[in-house]
């Protein structure tokens, strides 16, 4: 039974999902993954429908043009506005074609990445179903460096993650998680780590990469952030269950006045964190891992992206964290968060108008998926046997 999207923004190297269609058919998954392809009409749509029938996987290729008669044809076309063009956050279409279709499960796997040798797909499936014992973090600054487990040696903190809160003292204890408690899994990278342009210039990198690289022995066992601990979350490799979709916005990037770029699984991350803690819920970091391969580009690049939004990174978290207190639902929570960013004046900030900005799109975010809903739900489409 496909029950499961994986969504695969590219505009490079999607012969990656090559390699993951190889790793879930060797441990038996394929039959549960449909593989989103969202793309820009300047790629090679055709080599990606190829690619798709060559594997013989069910799956759909999204460009620019494809998206906007998406919307059409499904009553939204008020709604295109919520994914940013030619942007990262293009992944939010994917979240409403899982919204939209019969998914249980959704997926992020960025092109620049490749599944090691284990059990990608099955990793995140036990993650999700994951009962028991499990280590929990917690720090002073009450954030979880998801790279804390070798930091004493490698010094790194993830994209994201607010200067404010560096040099935190852990804590760690174990907590015991309930039957169906998980609703994300992200695993995390070896090879290229995932650090912001400020972090990777400190690194010595000029090329957008780092100079340290990290492998399998800079991780030990998984973990969750405590309650009313925050992480950053990358979407590079994640899987995630289908109820957190109203709360999981991907932000809109980069097609803004104010050239605002690099927050976008960041911020939604935030936000899924706190209405997780508010519902009980928890996510597991750790594995599976991936190798992250990413591309070479000037530093400089992402760190005028990431420039104009610095300031609100070290605030944001602290502005969801006094919202949505009672919510009995992830669309409720995240209605309160939204509400907050929306009306609140954040003039004391640099571009603090961002903020509002943000607000406007969550709300309309949770109105894309109403009006999704109110269309009804469709059986997603599969591979047809030759």
């Amino acid at each position: 039974m496909t029950d499961t999207c994986v969504i695969v923004p590219t505009i490079r190297e999607w012969e990656c999902i090559r390699e993951y269609v190889a790793n879930a058919r060797e441990y038996g998954h394929e039959d549960r993954l449909f593989f989103l392809v969202v793309t820009e009409e300047f790629c090679d749509t055709d080599a990606m429908e190829a690619m798709l029938d060559d594997l013989d996987v069910a799956g759909a290729v999204y460009d620019g043009s494809d998206r906007e008669a998406w919307y059409d044809d499904h009553g939204m076309s008020d709604y295109g506005h919520v994914v940013p063009a030619a942007s990262h956050a293009e992944t939010s279409f994917g979240l409403l074609y899982m919204w939209e279709g019969d998914f249980e499960f959704g997926f992020f796997i960025d092109d620049d990445t490749l599944p090691h040798d284990t059990d990608f797909f099955g990793g995140h499936y036990e993650n999700l179903d994951r009962s028991g014992e499990i280590r929990e973090v917690s720090s002073d600054e009450r954030w979880v460096n998801v790279l804390y487990q070798n930091a004493d040696d490698h010094d790194l903190y993830p994209r994201g993650y607010p200067y404010a809160a560096m040099g935190e003292t852990i804590a760690e204890s174990t907590t015991q998680l309930t039957e169906g408690e998980v609703v994300a899994s992200q695993g995390l990278w070896t090879n290229v780590p995932d650090l912001d342009a400020i972090r990777i210039l400190m690194d010595g990198d000029l090329e957008g990469l780092a100079q340290t690289r990290l492998d399998a022995d800079d991780y030990s066992e998984d973990f969750v952030a405590a309650e009313d601990n925050y992480l950053t979350v990358c979407s590079m490799n994640l899987a995630f269950r289908r109820r957190v979709v109203p709360a999981f916005y991907q932000l809109p990037m980069d097609d803004n006045e104010w050239d605002v770029g690099r927050f976008d699984d960041i911020w939604s991350g935030v936000f899924l964190k706190r209405a997780a803690d508010i519902l009980g819920d928890s996510v597991v970091t750790g594995t599976p891992l991936c190798e992250h391969n990413k591309a070479p580009r000037s530093t400089f690049d992402d760190l005028n992206n990431e420039v104009p939004a610095l300031e609100l990174n070290e605030h944001v978290w602290e502005e969801v964290d006094a919202a949505g207190a009672g919510a009995e639902s992830y669309r409720e929570a995240f209605a309160a968060m939204a509400d907050r960013l929306a009306a609140t004046e954040y003039d004391q900030w640099t571009n603090g108008e961002f903020l509002n900005f943000v607000g406007e799109h969550m709300r309309d975010w949770l109105a894309a998926l109403d009006a999704l809903e109110s269309g009804g739900r469709r059986t997603p489409e599969v591979a047809a046997d030759d």
